[in-house]
């Protein structure tokens, strides 16, 4: 492997650069690049992506050390190997070339049985870092492509469980994708950073999820609830943030398996988010809502942002108990809540957003419906 090495000879006397090329030739290498020009050496070496550089020291021009200078600035060839030949026992010049990292020195006239050793060395170690550098690329690509592989099952279990409180409360699935879809639209109209946007966009879509708990006789009444039941309805709140929220020390002790280790998370940012957007989307800006009572600020941003996006969505498709109202209306009837049902800047930005909602309302539109 050292004998396919590409070698380069930069030095300004022909006798020497035939010598050295001679030497290297009765060693075995048979790519070598020869440089007598020191001003066109870096256009050489960059086009022939040397393995190693035999750099003579003292050339007109643009010296050695130079040359080296310039080649530790490349990005090609900052961590080529140099190896200086130099008959100078110049000591200021040998720290110099020592504290730009050369390889190895070679005095002249070159012994062959020395240039054959360092050379041999060199070109080794070289051929271990390149080695070691492409396995930490493939792993890295292989952590990157497990990464993406963990984040796009996430996403599916999300979805299921979101899919599966929808089916509960007799939906097509498409409620929650539009309310995820919203509040990322929210996120990004408020200003706030991309992992926020992001992270939101798929925590809004389990608002829900605490339906499950709720018995069918009060979930799927097709009439209006009585006290009683809409009380047993409003705990779907608290449900929801038991289901989402992280699990506690006793239950994570449980599911300490070394076959879940790679896909449970016990401390999932967008859990902890699903499950404060699933506790407190029904609170109000004004302190009416449910289940603490929360007033302005004191609501989380998240369940805020989910809170402006479920209610236009309940609001423009229809219900058991009502018909899907026009956009128009939805619209209207967001602004006049601002202040009082939302967050004030919440509302602005839903209706600052409106063809941004318009188009999502007309993708995701439910089975069997048209704009």
């Amino acid at each position: 492997m050292a004998r396919q090495a590409r070698i380069a000879i930069v030095d300004d006397e022909p006798l020497n650069v035939r010598l050295i090329r001679h030497q290297l030739e009765k060693l075995g290498y048979r790519f070598i690049l020869s440089v007598l020009d020191s001003t066109t050496a870096l256009d050489a070496l960059e086009d022939f992506r040397p393995d190693v550089v035999l750099l003579d020291v003292v050339m007109p021009e643009i010296s050695g050390t130079e040359l080296l200078q310039q080649m530790r600035g490349h990005p090609q060839l900052q961590t080529v190997p140099v190896i200086i030949l130099t008959a100078s026992r110049d000591r200021v010049t040998k720290l110099q070339v020592l504290d730009l990292g050369v390889a190895d020195f070679l005095g002249k006239p070159l012994d062959e049985a020395e240039l054959s050793t360092r050379l041999r060395n060199v070109i080794e170690a070289k051929q271990y870092r390149d080695h070691l550098k492409e396995d930490a690329t493939h792993l890295e690509r292989a952590v990157r492509q497990r990464t993406r592989a963990l984040e796009a099952s996430r996403r599916e279990v999300v979805l299921c469980l979101a899919r599966a409180a929808e089916y509960r409360d007799g939906n097509t699935g498409r409620h929650v994708i539009r309310v995820g879809r919203y509040a990322s639209v929210l996120a990004t109209s408020l200003g706030l950073p991309a992992d926020f946007v992001e992270m939101i966009g798929l925590a809004a879509q389990l608002h829900d999820v605490g339906k499950i708990g709720i018995p069918d006789s009060v979930l799927h009444k097709p009439g209006r609830l009585t006290e009683e039941e809409m009380a047993v309805m409003r705990r779907h709140a608290e449900y929801g943030w038991k289901i989402v929220a992280p699990l506690a020390e006793k239950e994570a002790a449980l599911w300490a398996q070394p076959e879940f280790d790679s896909i449970l998370d016990l401390q999932s940012p967008m859990l902890e988010m699903a499950s404060t957007i699933a506790a407190n989307h029904h609170e109000r800006w004004d302190g009416t809502g449910y289940p603490a009572g929360l007033k302005g600020s004191e609501i989380p941003l998240a369940a805020r942002i989910a809170a402006v996006a479920d209610v236009f969505d309940a609001l423009s498709t229809s219900r058991s108990y009502k018909p899907a109202f026009p956009l128009a209306m939805c619209f209207q009837i967001i602004d006049a809540e601002k202040g009082k049902h939302f967050d004030p800047q919440v509302a602005e930005a839903c209706l600052r957003s409106r063809q941004a909602f318009e188009a999502i309302y007309a993708e995701y539109l439910d089975e069997g419906r048209t704009p």
